[in-house]
């Protein structure tokens, strides 16, 4: 199999301990020199989108400013990519593409205005004017550079009939909803009736997404979590759950007590470490837990469900589901309250 078409021939540190060839994400660094090879498409980068995890983290470490544009530029700098080394996530990106190697399957051509849907930290990226005109308020950073996708990268032209912040946003996202439609579906048949589903960051990005494919798809009762008040007016607003309840969702006895009775499916759309166990217990025996959030920890969540004897399937939602990107925007087109309320978080400049 041609190594290049999952970008191996761009890994310039593979990392200590690597034995043999790595993939690009598991790396240490990249080679992000922006010339254009046969099977890869080359980008001028306009946009960032750092995904909420570790824009979280850079500003709890750096704050707002110089300090937090120099921590994601070294980042950027140091490793030819944009992967942060304390949460292991990245984002996505908005660009215009520049060049098409003459065997790249992507369809994508010069001149086109793209989103990415692979995560940047397997895509080598270039940052070229220091991030200057980024204030750090927000998760989206105007950035010029350059990026280089490959043979087996996903990215898809940006909407005409949609501000690019706000397609941005839900393509960050995108595979949120879609993972929740397809395991209420299968739920549903297994169940033989529409179960009750439960989501955990409910007035973020992705929970509204994933509120609004629970709605559509069909459940019993739709539960969204949010950790205060001023969240829950948020949530309240869009209409999209029957019912928003208030409770940190890093506290588990909070949160078992807040969704009463347990759920059959649980989806974590919180951005912040300690959800594991909260999710678990507000999940009815034999249900299911669909972990987004990159700041989940797997093995707090498979020790948490033993020394709990939960009995859940226990999903890790990898951002791709054939169709999710044209998926998300129906919801956004189509689903009352959707495109509202993520404006409304859009609005809002501090982390989720």
């Amino acid at each position: 199999m041609d190594a290049s078409l999952f970008g191996v021939h761009r890994v310039r540190d593979a990392g200590p301990g690597a034995r043999g060839p790595v993939l690009p994400q598991q790396a240490w660094a990249l080679d992000a020199t922006p010339d254009c090879g046969p099977t890869e498409v080359l980008v001028d980068v306009t946009r960032l989108n750092l995904d909420a995890a570790s824009y979280r983290q850079l500003r709890e470490e750096h704050g707002t400013g110089p300090a937090l544009r120099q921590a994601v530029c070294a980042i950027v700098e140091q490793r030819g990519k944009m992967h942060n080394p304390v949460t292991g996530s990245g984002g996505m990106l908005l660009g215009t593409v520049r060049e098409t190697g003459p065997d790249s399957p992507l369809g994508l051509r010069p001149g086109q205005r793209i989103a990415t849907l692979v995560s940047l930290t397997l895509t080598p990226l270039r940052i070229t004017d220091g991030l200057r005109d980024w204030d750090g308020q927000h998760p989206q950073v105007p950035c010029a550079g350059t990026a280089v996708l490959f043979a087996r990268s996903i990215a898809t032209p940006l909407p005409t009939d949609l501000p690019d912040d706000l397609a941005l946003a839900v393509f960050d996202v995108c595979g949120a909803p879609a993972l929740t439609d397809r395991v209420i579906t299968q739920a549903t048949r297994r169940l033989g009736h529409p179960p009750s589903v439960c989501v955990l960051g409910a007035s973020g990005k992705s929970g509204t997404l994933a509120l609004a494919a629970a709605r559509r798809a069909g459940t019993s009762r739709l539960v969204g979590l949010v950790p205060t008040p001023e969240e829950a007016t948020l949530a309240q607003a869009s209409g999209l759950a029957d019912q928003i309840v208030v409770a940190d969702a890093r506290d588990p006895l909070a949160v078992a007590q807040a969704v009463t009775p347990a759920c059959e499916i649980t989806v974590v759309c919180v951005d912040a470490a300690g959800c594991e166990h909260g999710a678990i217990l507000a999940t009815a025996p034999g249900g299911t837990v669909i972990f987004f959030s990159m700041a989940t920890s797997f093995s707090a969540a498979a020790l948490g469900a033993e020394g709990l004897a939960a009995d859940v399937e226990m999903l890790i939602g990898n951002g791709y589901v054939p169709g999710h990107a044209q998926f998300a925007l129906d919801l956004l087109r189509t689903q009352p309250g959707v495109a509202a309320a993520l404006a409304a978080r859009e609005r809002q400049t501090a982390p989720a």
